[in-house]
């Protein structure tokens, strides 16, 4: 068992927080008994699991070390205090998990899909990109793609919002120009919102499968990434704020989308 903070292995699991060494490493750190759960669920590569026995009560929790450990899965035991100098849940399980990062490609998506793709350009917010991924796996989307400069959907917050969704999903990223040319070659219809589109959300009747293109929380979508769409739409506004957050906007479309295709 490990006790000291300062050991490699844990300043490795701290430094898990940054992204440079995330991007430079393929791995992210998940922490929690639920979310680690969801990963091995959903078929997501364990590295290793990192536990505090005297912090695990779960006999689910047990159970699920217990099995990973006889699949051959690397398990470092460590205190209560060494779990703590990394975790960044407040009351920490004392269950963690370093995973491989899961990206596909554009050119690896399926065309042929019952129900669409959502795509993202330039989200900010790792919160808002990890809600996104959990709606759209909620309502069986395709996958989500990721357009430009972005959050990071491994990151803590993105992975905590996400509920293990990350996992479930094929994620793709890319650039704006490689996407239009992915658009243009796929034919897939493309539609876009913008608050001052002409034609309300719910009066369209949406050929599906589709691209649910969703601009950045600051800027919404550009003139350019519009006239890309086949259709822009807009989410109606009748109090005083004038727009709304980017991740229940996308939650928003999507189950109008889904209660279409459910009809």
């Amino acid at each position: 068992m490990l006790t000291s903070p300062t050991n490699p292995r844990i300043k490795y699991l701290r430094a898990l927080r940054q992204r440079k060494l995330r991007e430079a490493t393929g791995h992210a750190l998940l922490e929690g008994i639920r979310l680690v759960a969801e990963a091995i669920q959903c078929g997501a590569t364990i590295e290793s699991l990192v536990v505090a026995p005297t912090l695990l009560s779960s006999p689910f929790a047990h159970d699920l070390v217990a099995k990973q450990a006889r699949a051959g899965v690397p398990v470092l035991e460590v205190s209560a205090e060494v779990f703590a100098a990394f975790a960044q849940k407040d009351g920490p399980q004392g269950l963690a998990a370093v995973v491989q990062q899961q990206w596909a490609t554009l050119a690896a998506l399926p065309t042929q899909v019952a129900s669409g793709w959502i795509a993202l350009v330039e989200p900010a917010d790792p919160g808002n990109v990890g809600t996104i991924l959990r709606t759209a796996d909620a309502v069986g989307a395709a996958g989500v793609i990721i357009i430009g400069p972005s959050a990071d959907p491994y990151d803590p917050a993105a992975l905590r919002a996400s509920m293990g969704a990350t996992f479930a999903l094929p994620l793709a990223r890319t650039t704006w120009a490689a996407f239009s040319a992915w658009k243009q070659h796929t034919q897939h219809f493309l539609v876009g919102t913008a608050d001052q589109a002409p034609t309300d959300f719910q009066a369209v009747v949406y050929p599906q499968p589709l691209v649910l293109l969703m601009g950045s929380e600051r800027q919404g979508l550009s003139p350019d990434q519009q006239a890309c769409c086949d259709l822009v739409v807009s989410l109606p506004m009748h109090g005083q704020s004038d727009s709304l957050n980017l991740a229940v906007a996308t939650g928003v479309m999507l189950y109008e989308l889904l209660r279409q295709r459910r009809s």
